[in-house]
């Protein structure tokens, strides 16, 4: 009896493989292999004519998809088909949510059956959980198909419903989304926060101070001065920067600060209150998708695309288990491979005293356990043999798997008031100490720190020992100055965090979400920062004051639990899209509405929270951000530079920038050849020098972008001249006679010679930058190239074509050379799992 057996992924063939009898055959999908039209190409001919056509649902009858298969996919059908015809049952073993349940449905929809088809399901691609899937088949669960296809679905209807809207009112190529548009409108309010926000300055002072006899330090802060409390960031408000509650803060200034210092060197200095109290702390639960992916980032500093591409290939390879779970639970078999764990590494009075689990989320579904090392024996990171970015996730997982089995911590924290007397005036001074009675848990883990006992001692803060009426000497006392601090920008961390606190989205979905925002142009990351763009300003506006909806993270949070109804069985699929689509409160009523009701001048101007802006107005174009102002009767437009965001506005810089254009080009001298006068002009990316003016016959002058450290008051003839020599020439290269040239291009500056391009280094100045040293920086390029170009695995000659397959390293990432065909690796693709099989496979992808 032959099996054919089909999963998502290739790489997962690999290690299922080793698991499976001799007889089963396996092969892969390659994901999803039909899906709604990507575009107006993909749709039928007899349904192109359909009004609904465009959406690829028909929303007239019933909600019906249309599903076509890719053209890239056509070729993955036809030999799926193939080997169906020679098997004798059909085994589906996508993964088991609702998007590999929805994958399984459509192969069979595809490939319709005429042998027995069977649902093989398994959290980790173990020999255990192998053999026991496949012992407990199941039929497909087309609750999970029905809550996939309706997500699908109004992700489609969203998407394709409002864009259109936002192309004609905005600016072509922009696009909304169900749970899109909700994570830009975070980054928005968090910006407009950030705008509103005014700092304020405060004061306190620190003293140094040691026991009666002994040289030991320890330091305090004043924290009340004659009975009232001193103010502290906490007690000034936002958006003026004043105090909320003047009457009940002391408030110190510089001079004030100096002051009382110079009053209190002379003062009597006694230990008032000193307060003991212990605390105990639990671990962590084990990581769902949403705290891996907050933990990584925080730790390893990976996105969390990244944390999610080197889970999936930590899953395939049977390291863990599923990596897109939102439950905490861990079975009956982890906890027991958790707690051998534990006493291995640490002994036995590092375990608790009995097994710990921790319940699932709120709606908790599809993998019900979760993130740990696979099987019933967790390998330790050294031993697991992996190294780079799968090491690092793997060593996380395991310290927080086995954390959670782990001893409770147990910390003493000392709190000791110390007053100040001084003539009558007394100032109260408070320290504080930590002491890790019992490390517990912390030996493993210890979250925000990837190095435990540094983190362990790190914690710690030692006072000596004081007691309630003792006295202390006084060794210097130091005013410090405070500044009240804006709220911090969401990082991709601390993005997915809010998502998920509000219900928005699944956590598998948060990695293609922060991803898609920034690939559209709505967010740009410094950093681990996430900063939002004129543009998403632009459209967040728009939608909250029309589709108010679409960007409403309760309204969202309440269609994720919709979605969780269909997938129980508890609504049905059509009445729930009616209900979003349709009727007088749907999304196409609504959208139809605005179509006339929003002026397209007033959806490109920005409402931006900055007060006196005296008529300038800001706004979204095709191009980009600008500003117009009319002055004496005359509109002035200029552009916004590119490198600006939307928090770096001033009122002060918005008119420099009207008045530079106000007075027009102002020629800083003229060009020693020519004689025409040479400017410094802004423009859409930033200053630049410029030799001429635009002429009628629209010939482009000379010109030439300011460097990243050049102010444009500080350009001068013989600066703009050096400029505009760029790519400059710095001589012949001994070996070719080619000319070697510096320049600065898109990636930064850079040296040139015969198409091989070198980047400059931080020391480097691309004005300054010699002959010499061009040359070694191109010879060190020249070793990294051929270094990355050697060959990563030699596959031997394929069965059939007799050609050899190669596994490569180039330039733009690992690919198979088959002959002299190049055939790139998918993003997901660890090179080193690359077989044969694989190979093959991607080879007749590739035709």
């Amino acid at each position: 009896m032959k099996s054919l057996v089909i999963v998502e992924s290739p790489t997962k063939i690999k290690t299922l493989k080793k698991y499976l009898p001799d007889d089963y055959v396996i092969d892969s999908s390659m994901g999803h292999i039909r899906d709604l039209p990507a575009n107006a190409k993909e749709v039928p001919k007899k349904f192109k004519g359909e009004e609904w056509s465009n959406l690829g649902v028909n929303t007239d009858d019933g909600f019906e998809p249309l599903y076509v298969i890719p053209s890239g996919k056509k070729k993955v059908v036809r030999r799926l088909k193939k080997e169906l015809k020679d098997s004798d049952e059909l085994i589906l073993a996508t993964d088991e949510d609702r998007e590999g349940e929805a994958i399984s449905w459509h192969l069979t929809e595809i490939l319709k059956p005429d042998v027995p088809v069977k649902r093989m399901v398994f959290r980790e691609i173990t020999e255990e959980a192998i053999k026991e899937s496949l012992n407990h088949f199941r039929d497909i669960d087309i609750n999970l198909v029905n809550a996939q296809e309706a997500r699908r679905i109004i992700d489609r209807l969203a998407g394709y419903t409002i864009s259109p809207l936002l192309w004609k009112k905005i600016a072509p190529g922009l696009s909304a989304g169900r749970v899109q548009s909700v994570a830009v409108r975070f980054l928005v309010e968090r910006e407009r926060e950030r705008m509103k926000f005014r700092s304020a300055r405060y004061w306190d002072l620190k003293a140094k101070l040691h026991k009666l006899n002994e040289s030991d330090i320890f330091e305090a802060d004043l924290t009340r001065l004659d009975g009232k409390r001193l103010a502290s960031g906490k007690d000034f408000d936002e958006n003026t920067g004043k105090l909320k509650k003047p009457e009940k803060v002391v408030l110190l200034d510089d001079d004030s600060a100096s002051e009382l210092r110079d009053d209190l060197n002379g003062a009597e200095w006694e230990v008032s209150e000193v307060k003991k109290n212990r605390r105990k702390r639990n671990p962590s639960a084990a990581f769902i998708t949403s705290t891996l992916q907050q933990e990584a980032n925080r730790k390893l500093n990976f996105s969390a695309k990244r944390t999610m591409g080197v889970a999936q290939k930590l899953y395939e390879n049977g390291h863990i288990t599923y990596m897109r779970t939102d439950s905490a639970r861990l079975s009956g078999q982890a906890i027991n491979a958790a707690r051998n764990a534990v006493k291995d590494e640490y002994g036995k009075k590092y375990l608790f005293d009995r097994p710990r689990n921790y319940g699932g989320q709120k709606a908790a579904q599809e993998a019900h356990e979760a993130i740990r090392p696979a099987g019933s024996y967790f390998k330790k990171p050294q031993e697991a043999g992996l190294y780079g970015d799968q090491f690092k996730l793997y060593d996380l997982i395991w310290k927080r798997t086995i954390a959670t089995q782990m001893a409770k911590a147990e910390l003493e924290f000392t709190n000791v008031t110390i007053k100040a007397d001084a003539d009558g005036k007394v100032a109260e001074f408070k320290t504080s100490g930590k002491e890790i009675i019992f490390p517990g848990f912390f030996r493993a883990y210890v979250e925000g720190s990837d190095d435990p006992n540094a983190a362990l001692a790190n914690q710690e803060r030692f006072l000596p020992k004081l007691a309630e009426g003792e006295e202390v000497t006084e060794e210097g006392i130091e005013p410090t100055s405070h500044e009240t601090q804006p709220p911090s920008r969401f990082t991709e961390a601390t993005l997915v965090k809010e998502l998920e606190k509000q219900g928005v989205g699944r956590p598998s979905t948060y990695a293609s979400i922060i991803s898609t925002i920034q690939n559209r142009g709505y967010a740009e990351a410094d950093g681990k920062t996430l900063i939002p763009t004129f543009t998403a300003f632009a459209v967040t506006e728009l939608l909250e004051e029309n589709l108010h909806d679409v960007v409403d993270s309760d309204f969202t949070s309440q269609m994720e639990a919709k979605l969780d109804q269909i997938a129980h069985g508890e609504l049905d699929t059509d009445q729930y899209l009616s209900e979003y689509y349709k009727g007088e409160k749907g999304l196409k009523a609504k959208v139809d509405e605005q179509e006339d009701e929003i002026d397209p001048d007033d959806a490109r101007q920005l409402n931006l929270p900055l007060p006196g802006l005296n008529g300038i107005n800001i706004l979204v174009g095709r191009y980009g951000p600008y500003i117009k102002k009319e002055v004496e009767g005359e509109e002035l437009t200029t552009s916004i530079p590119e490198s600006w965001k939307p928090s770096d506005i001033t009122v002060e810089k918005l008119e420099e920038l009207i008045e530079a254009e106000e007075k027009g080009p102002q020629s800083i001298g003229q060009h020693p050849d020519t004689g025409e006068p040479i400017f410094v002009l802004n423009g859409r990316y930033g200053p630049y020098v410029q030799v001429g003016e635009v002429t009628d016959d629209n010939k482009k002058p000379d010109r030439a972008s300011l460097l990243d450290d050049m102010k444009p008051e500080d350009v001068d003839v013989d600066l703009a001249l050096r400029l505009l020599e760029l790519p400059r020439p710095l001589g012949e290269h001994p070996d070719t006679g080619e000319v070697v040239r510096a320049g600065v291009g898109r990636y930064g500056p850079f040296v040139v010679h015969d198409g091989t391009f070198a980047s400059l280094k931080k020391n480097d100045h691309v004005l300054d930058v010699t002959l010499d040293r061009a040359l070694d920086l191109l010879e060190q390029k020249k070793k990294r190239s051929s270094k990355n170009k050697k060959v990563i695995k030699d596959l031997g000659k394929h069965p059939e074509e007799n050609k050899k397959v190669r596994v490569m390293n180039g330039r733009y990432g690992p690919y198979i050379k088959f002959g002299k065909t190049n055939i790139s690796l998918p993003d997901d693709f660890d090179p080193e799992d690359v077989n044969m099989d694989i190979a093959k496979q991607l080879i007749a992808e590739k035709g």
